[in-house]
């Protein structure tokens, strides 16, 4: 049985729909505007440390001694 053009333009269709819930789900639910994103003016601040604390979160940034640091596991330090 072959299926008409209209038949398969219906199910890539309905195949889309179901794509595009599944990737917005848990997401955002309307149109994303990134251009905002790129306007970002604010500082980040980062903490000084005169020596490389023993306790850290994953994802935490400091500078101790004008070298930069990222916390890449917990209580891991890795220079940046």
């Amino acid at each position: 049985m072959d299926k008409t053009e209209a038949e398969q333009i219906a199910i890539l269709r309905q195949d889309l729909e179901a794509l595009k819930s599944e990737i917005y789900r848990n997401n955002f639910s309307s149109s994303q505007d990134f251009n905002k994103f790129s306007r970002f003016t604010t500082r980040l601040k980062i903490p000084h440390y005169d020596a490389v604390p023993p306790v850290c979160e994953s994802g935490e940034i400091i500078e101790v001694g004008g070298t930069l640091m990222i916390c890449s596991s917990s209580n891991v330090y890795t220079v940046v």
